[in-house]
């Protein structure tokens, strides 16, 4: 087997060589700065970080996170007037919901809706809707059941390919549909699913631009 040696000479060759390498670790420094993670994120720019696939194109259904629901919510910036509903009810029904998103070891589905939808809802009500403090608790309570349904469902269970998929809710007897294109058609409003399939230990969260309402 021939041995093959180069020779760099210490003039052109050299500076050459040097010029490479200096090079390449630039690019490398810069490659490990693109794919740095922000410490703070909001749901959608997670979406956007670890998710290159448009919606309608995620079939498969994702791993189990390590988070919980509940925190999440808590973690996200998204989701303030969210955790403060499920703190309201906690608080005057009893109803143990924060343990059971945060704790729980049963799997749900969760349609969560952003601050924004919260905002728009409180707007919608008038004047003497400033916050989620200001409905009653078992109304609340009402809303948010009906944001939730059993088991873990990806994109690719709610999702219909064609026609309307209907899906069974929390709140007894109430039910939503969803269409091909992520619409949602709530017995009392409409919403999008604008983030499918955030994974978390306990079940998926979909996040909605719309607060779904269970009565006319």
């Amino acid at each position: 087997m021939k041995n093959y040696m180069f020779k760099i000479p210490h003039s052109r060759m050299g500076f050459q060589f040097i010029l490479i390498i200096s090079l390449s670790v630039f690019l490398v420094s810069c490659e490990k700065e693109q794919d740095e993670v922000p410490a703070e994120m909001t749901v959608f720019n997670l979406l956007e970080t670890f998710n290159d696939k448009s919606p309608k194109e995620n079939k498969a259904a994702p791993a189990p996170g390590e988070d919980p629901i509940a925190q999440i919510a808590l973690d996200s910036p998204d989701f303030n007037e969210l955790v403060a509903a499920l703190g309201y009810v906690d608080a005057e029904l009893n109803t143990g919901l924060v343990d059971l998103f945060l704790n729980g070891k049963d799997q749900y589905t969760v349609f969560a809706p952003t601050d924004e939808a919260f905002y728009d809802l409180y707007d919608a009500l008038g004047d003497d809707v400033n916050g989620i403090t200001d409905l009653p608790a078992d109304l609340v309570l009402s809303v948010l059941q009906y944001h939730v349904t059993e088991g873990r469902r990806a994109s690719n269970s709610v999702v219909p390919k064609k026609n309307m998929r209907t899906i069974e809710t929390l709140l007894e007897g109430a039910t939503f549909k969803v269409d091909r294109d992520f619409k949602i058609t709530a017995i009392g409003s409409t919403a999008t699913i604008v983030g499918p399939d955030i994974s978390a230990s306990n079940g998926i969260i979909h996040v909605i631009d719309n607060v779904l309402l269970p009565i006319e």
